[in-house]
């Protein structure tokens, strides 16, 4: 049964989730259905986590706007082999925060440290494969395959560069510091050693869960062929609505999924190194 501490905050939650959405619209940032997603999970999440949990998922959404915005008549190419562009929609809303909402119930009904940690994790996650994309794809030398390291064109998904994986270890442990400060402003000072535990366990499910895209991206993730461009793509349809052969990889397993399957990676490995230390 839900009490007047959760309703009240599923409404503050509301508020503001409508209130970023909008804005974040505005911006160019989100699509019409992205909206839908972002109301949905940040209503769930600040309403049945608390304000560190939706203070936490905002930031995430603030900082990797921004950046997809960073150098973007640079990226404008490369985003062609994306199967989605920098404006998130309902999908790409729901594969980012999805599983931070899951987390979100399950401390409904209990408040074990443990689901702070994971869903510190699981924002890492997505935040570190939106830094080391983003920032990725500026690297002057060709990004490898992560299974065997075979030079491959800007954008080709498994493909990882040095500055993209510093891109990501930088956003794992930014999403753990902003954890940690969120955590301490709604509670009491944060004990250091658990702070420093709180910012390692984001650094280590960050980075897991952006080599775990990497790894699904080179080997099980959908990759199509469009032939009037005669290049690689994630997408099925291309923008001018014609189809793409797929090549290879899981028809199912989209960069949605992918997205999803790593968030839940990198909730796993923040979970595991609280529970070990």
């Amino acid at each position: 049964m839900l009490t007047s501490a959760v309703l009240e905050r599923l409404a503050i939650g509301l508020v503001l989730s409508i209130t970023v959405s909008w804005v974040a619209h505005r911006k160019q940032s989100l699509s019409t259905s992205g909206v839908v997603g972002a109301v949905l999970t940040g209503t769930t999440i600040f309403g049945l986590g608390g304000f560190a949990w939706g203070g936490l998922l905002i930031a995430f959404f603030v900082l990797s706007s921004l950046l997809s915005k960073f150098r973007e008549s640079r990226k404008q190419e490369i985003a062609e082999k994306f199967a989605k562009g920098s404006r998130r929609d309902l999908g790409q809303v729901l594969a980012n925060a999805g599983v931070g909402a899951l987390i979100a119930i399950a401390s409904a009904a209990t408040r074990a440290p443990l689901l702070y940690f994971a869903f510190t994790g699981a924002i890492a996650a997505v935040n570190a494969d939106t830094w080391a994309t983003e920032v990725g794809v500026l690297a002057r030398r060709p990004p490898r395959l992560i299974t065997s390291r075979r030079t491959v064109q800007a954008g080709t998904s498994g493909g990882i560069t040095i500055l993209g994986t510093l891109a990501a270890l930088a956003g794992s442990a930014t999403i753990g510091i902003v954890a940690a400060l969120f955590l301490a402003l709604n509670e009491q000072p944060l004990d250091p050693r658990a702070a420093a535990v709180l910012v390692a366990a984001s650094a280590l499910g960050g980075m897991s869960g952006a080599m775990f895209d990497s790894l699904l991206g080179a080997t099980k993730q959908a990759i199509y062929y469009a032939h009037g461009r005669q290049k690689e793509t994630e997408r099925p349809i291309d923008p001018d609505g014609s189809p793409n052969e797929h090549i290879r990889g899981w028809r199912w397993l989209s960069n949605d999924w992918v997205n999803f399957l790593s968030s839940l990676v990198g909730a796993a490995a923040a979970a595991l190194l609280w529970r070990f230390t």
